[in-house]
């Protein structure tokens, strides 16, 4: 299976996702990550994926039309706006929404009320963890949505 997850910039959850999925499940499925943007790796998520044993550190932030030409099985947005802002998705690929909360946002925002660096990155984390759990049920989580 040839799977894209597909958010606004690139940067986190997307590459988080394909990290995720290239661990767990790089036997069975070929993970890909992409934008409708192009943002550059979020050094908070590489961070928090290697706490976690998964090196992202080779990834690279992409644009979804970079992957025009390749036979892609299911697109999965992560994010609400990546979900309605494509440009494009495949007529012959499954496009399945799954939306995760955005950690640079949360921790903007825990910033901007005191919060320390360790207690933004909890945001990170817990996003990390949920990736992670949906992940590990593939495919299963696409075939249900």
């Amino acid at each position: 299976m040839n799977l894209l997850f597909l958010c606004t910039g690139n940067s986190c959850r997307s590459q988080m996702a394909e990290g995720w999925t290239r661990h767990l499940k790089g036997d069975s499925i070929t993970a890909y990550s992409a934008g409708v943007e192009t943002h550059g790796l979020n050094p908070n998520a590489v961070k928090v994926m290697a706490e976690a044993g998964v090196d992202i550190t080779g990834q690279t932030s992409q644009h979804i039309d970079e992957f025009k030409d390749v036979k892609l099985d299911v697109i999965v947005t992560v994010c609400g706006h990546a979900h309605e802002t494509c440009p494009w998705f495949p007529a012959d690929c499954k496009v399945v929404h799954h939306g995760f909360d955005d950690p640079p946002r949360i921790a903007r925002e825990l910033a901007a009320n005191g919060a320390t660096d360790e207690e933004q990155l909890e945001a990170y984390r817990r996003v990390r963890d949920q990736i992670r759990d949906y992940v590990q049920g593939l495919p299963g989580n696409v075939e249900q949505e």
